[in-house]
């Protein structure tokens, strides 16, 4: 499991919640950033990458909103 979705994870123990709005939004991109990496690592095509980190804002934006309390 990469760095990123590890501190995401972590959330049973309230890493993320404890930090700070900056803090939890660098975690959901460095969450998001490793998905992307996992899904572009065995692509053939060269524009998926690109296409990827366009999309990198949004993905984080859905990692935040999952890990909000409900």
């Amino acid at each position: 499991m990469t760095e990123g979705i590890k501190n995401i994870g972590n959330i049973s123990s309230h890493t993320y919640r404890s930090q700070s709005a900056e803090s939890q939004r660098a975690m959901a991109v460095a969450a998001a950033l490793d998905l992307i990496a996992l899904n572009v690592s065995g692509a053939h095509s060269g524009g998926l990458l690109e296409s990827e980190l366009k999309s990198l804002g949004d993905y984080a934006d859905k990692i935040q909103e999952a890990l909000k309390s409900k």
